[in-house]
């Protein structure tokens, strides 16, 4: 062995996809990888890594909140007095903010790392006695480098008032146009939902990046350099989808629903019980771009896509939930039990493709007929995959809603537990991990953005609006602050 490696997701989170690739690829190179999984608190990585004598700690995550998470594994790594490097990975993760807000808080060597095929470079170079010095000292000079230029960016940024943001925001026209009722009003579940039917909705892109073979399907299948690789990777996920497929091996749900809704207080999106919108069952609330844009150029909420009350216009939101089941999870685990990684690791990918054709395929169902508001000729695969249709599908934790608490209550709108099987986790990660979740909005002129950097203001009124504690409010919204909590 060339040295042990212990491994999680951290707690609240349930993706690992990544993570196990890099664990095969250790494997493969020698080195003894103690997977703990997913859902690992911080006390059982630092005793395991004692108990087994660990030369490195590896920490992975997808969701946002688990950022925070590994800020407190490193905090409590040199409260406890390690000294082994930390490893940093998962989608949502970066050099900066590894740089910014986790190394500062461990004296130990704090890596991140992009991808698993870089993985064993760093591990080698970390437990190497002639390389490790300089090493570490390489990453620290980058990482106060990164800091500075971080630090630099965020001063440089033109925040305005929350007031002028709002007075900025987009003008939809709503002048002429009556949103469409829903032809099907009202929550309804989908179980067992053709797997073959949903095959036709696979964006397979994400498959390829996932094994770190970067390109676009189906032009990856010709490139000079990883094509081959890529057809080998294409012919054994579709062979693993047509036996899942034939043996119905996942179970494909779903709840969606449709209800009254106008926006409400700028920001916030109001879901009534009935047509006649006296009680308020729901309050959406939403956050708005708060940085200076160009003359012309909007400060966007969500809340601008919906109908204000004061328009007198009847407007609808929707809401879904989908999942593949913890089906996906079993057949992992029966690959791994005969230490089939490699099938393991395709599975849950599948799991995911399959989850997210679901919401491709439900939002088709919803915009031509459950709500029905979209008429013509329906859009191809790839003009879906470029999300060229009416009307848009956000998911709270995403750019557009970074916070991802909203998902408690979309999922007590739906009741998702019950109608399709799907729970939350404390950091609102969903479970099953292959599923997913959002928000329907009609309007021709809905389109995706991303909310950025976002003052003081607004998080304390964020805050008073979902009665939320603002460090509370503060932690959810960590990497959209243009503050720090302290300054």
């Amino acid at each position: 062995s060339k040295g042990t490696i212990v491994m999680a997701t951290v707690k609240g989170d349930v993706h690992d996809i990544g993570k196990n690739i890099v664990g095969v690829v250790l494997r493969c190179n020698n080195y003894d990888v103690i997977d703990l999984g997913v859902m690992v608190p911080a006390a059982k990585i630092l005793q395991t890594a004692r108990e087994v004598g660990a030369d490195i700690i590896g920490l992975s995550g997808l969701i946002t909140p688990s950022l925070d998470e590994m800020v407190h594994v490193a905090k409590e790594m040199e409260r406890e007095g390690f000294r082994i490097p930390l490893l940093i990975g998962g989608a949502t993760t970066s050099r900066v903010h590894t740089a910014v807000k986790i190394e500062p808080g461990y004296g130990g060597p704090t890596v991140h790392v992009l991808d698993a095929s870089r993985g064993v470079g760093v591990v080698a170079g970390l437990l190497s006695p002639e390389r490790h010095g300089a090493l570490a000292q390489q990453v620290r000079d980058e990482y106060v480098r990164l800091r500075e230029e971080h630090g630099s960016r965020v001063a440089q940024l033109r925040m305005l008032p929350l007031a002028e943001a709002r007075r900025r925001k987009f003008a939809v026209t709503w002048d002429g146009y009556q949103p469409p009722r829903p032809a099907l009003p009202g929550v309804r579940a989908f179980d067992r939902y053709p797997l073959d039917e949903l095959t036709r909705y696979i964006d397979w892109t994400p498959l390829f990046r996932a094994w770190e073979l970067h390109g676009t399907f189906p032009r990856i299948l010709e490139d000079e350099k990883v094509g081959p690789e890529a057809r080998k990777l294409y012919d054994d996920a579709r062979e693993l989808l047509r036996r899942i497929v034939r043996e119905q091996r996942f179970r494909a749900r779903a709840a969606v629903g449709f209800f009254p809704a106008n926006a409400a207080r700028d920001d916030d999106i109001e879901v009534y019980a009935g047509d006649d919108r006296r009680e308020v069952l729901a309050v959406l609330h939403g956050l708005r771009q708060q940085t200076e844009k160009p003359p012309g150029r909007p400060n966007l909420c969500l809340a601008d896509f919906v109908a204000p009350g004061e328009t007198g216009i009847r407007d609808y939101v929707g809401a879904f939930a989908v999942t593949v089941g913890p089906e996906v999870e079993e057949l992992a685990a029966e690959f791994q039990q005969h230490h089939d990684d490699y099938s393991a690791i395709m599975t849950k990918a599948l799991g995911d493709r399959l989850a997210e054709a679901f919401a491709e395929r439900l939002h088709e169902l919803v915009r031509r007929e459950l709500w029905g508001y979209e008429v013509g000729d329906a859009p191809r695969n790839e003009d879906l995959i470029r999300e060229k249709y009416q009307g848009i599908r956000p998911a709270p934790g995403y750019p557009a809603c970074p916070d991802h608490t909203e998902k408690r209550t979309l999922f007590r709108l739906l009741d998702v537990p019950d109608q399709a099987g799907i729970t939350l986790t404390e950091s609102c990660a969903m479970w099953p991990p292959s599923s997913v979740s959002g928000w329907y909005f009609s309007h021709p002129q809905a389109f995706y953005f991303g909310l950025g950097k976002i003052g003081r203001d607004q998080v304390v009124d964020y805050a008073a609006r979902k009665r939320m504690d603002l460090r509370e409010a503060e932690r959810w919204l960590g990497p959209n602050l243009a503050y720090g909590p302290n300054d």
